[in-house]
């Protein structure tokens, strides 16, 4: 039978001398041998049991007229299930589930009433799946990062089990901060969770993130077949204040104003303008084209930018800008970005780096940076944010 099948196994004794009462040697799995004077065999359950059985659930093991002393899953490549015994020694459960497309053993040894063991092994393979699930995380491993960077994950394919991800995700940090995933649409349309503190990180605190995602149903979207990890630090604060009223960008560090540069945002009044909220910088990008084609904006411009930094997925970046120097500090007269001197964008672009929040402010703007356009995580309220977990 497909699915979740079970096994009721009769455990003997494995003994040189053992035999059944043909005269031929006892096997592992087999009824026979000695049982009547030596301790009646155990009866073991293992589930699931069969071929194609369904992935994403864990092995469980239990034993009747006997004690669990061991339980071994491997797979093909001899990788082992881990597990934890009962108190009482009755079962046995797998700390993973299985996953897809996959071979496996188990081998249980258990001890009888008159204090022998017995060995026994069986096997089940898993259905496959035409339908895999990747993810993209940031930040990446081993970096160091601003005090507003998220922790996000977009998946290439619908999540429609978002509790089921959801409770493989486990994040830990050096010092103990709280904070909360959040399910939201990415600005591709995929689905993808964030996970922030309720407040900026705190400078220093090593943050790990680890998704034992393998052998998880993310339901439309199909099965995960890797884990995924990462590990980051937070570097000092960085906190970059941008008035478009006033023309003006600010750097704070660690609390105290660093240097105050003029610049120019977005031309009012139409698409042309900045939005406004927290951005949080996202790459470091140097010297890239840009087309105004690629952000709907027609013909307006096509050309090479020195020290770019990417603010939003729709195309808001920090750079130089040197064709509007007459406008820093007067006027905003860009088509969205928020353009300083060449020389002013040198020395900025040296000083800041990805994670860094951009707290951008200003009358006449498109609206507040979206969650999921960029990392706009810290323009939505805590109890809002708290509330987009699939498990609250």
């Amino acid at each position: 039978m497909r699915g979740a099948a079970v096994a009721v196994l009769l455990l003997v004794p494995l003994a040189a001398c053992s035999s059944s009462g043909s005269g031929a040697p006892a096997t592992d799995g087999e009824a026979g041998g000695p049982a009547a004077d030596e301790g009646r065999p155990a009866t073991v359950t293992v589930t699931p049991r069969g071929r194609d059985v369904r992935a994403g659930v864990p092995v469980r093991v239990t034993a009747a007229g006997g004690t669990l002393a061991s339980v071994t899953v491997t797979d093909a490549d001899g990788r082992s299930l881990g597990g934890a015994l009962a108190a009482d020694g009755s079962g046995w459960t797998s700390r993973r589930k299985i996953v897809p497309g996959a071979s496996y053993t188990v081998t249980t040894v258990t001890a009888t009433g008159a204090g022998r063991k017995n060995t026994v092994k069986s096997a089940f393979t898993t259905a496959g799946t035409d339908e895999v699930n990747k993810v993209d995380w940031r930040p990446g491993a081993n970096t160091t990062v601003g005090v507003a960077q998220p922790v996000s994950l977009v998946f290439d394919n619908p999540v429609t089990d978002k509790a089921a991800v959801e409770r493989e995700l486990k994040l830990t940090t050096s010092n103990g901060t709280r904070g909360s995933w959040a399910w939201l649409e990415d600005h591709s349309g995929r689905d993808r969770i964030d996970w922030r503190p309720k407040e900026y990180w705190k400078p220093g605190t090593k943050v790990t993130l680890t998704a034992e995602l393998n052998g998880t149903d993310s339901g439309d979207g199909g099965w995960f077949v890797r884990d995924y990890s990462t590990s980051f630090t937070i570097g000092a604060s960085r906190i970059v204040e941008v008035d478009l009223d006033r023309k003006q960008l600010t750097l704070v560090r660690d609390g105290r104003k660093v240097r105050t540069i003029p610049v120019s945002g977005g031309t009012p009044g139409g698409d042309k303008r900045s939005w406004r909220g927290t951005a949080v910088l996202m790459a470091k990008e140097g010297t890239i084209n840009m087309n105004s084609e690629t952000v709907g904006l027609g013909d307006a411009y096509d050309k090479m930018v020195d020290h770019s930094m990417r603010l939003t997925w729709s195309g808001m970046y920090a750079h130089a800008a040197p064709w509007n120097d007459k406008w820093m500090g007067r006027a905003n007269r860009s088509s969205g970005c928020i353009g300083m001197s060449a020389a002013d964008a040198a020395w900025f672009y040296a000083q800041v780096r990805p994670g860094d929040p951009f707290e951008i402010r200003g009358r006449d703007t498109k609206g507040v940076v979206a969650p999921g356009n960029g990392f706009g995580a810290w323009n939505v309220s805590w109890p809002d944010w708290q509330a987009r977990s699939a498990l609250r």
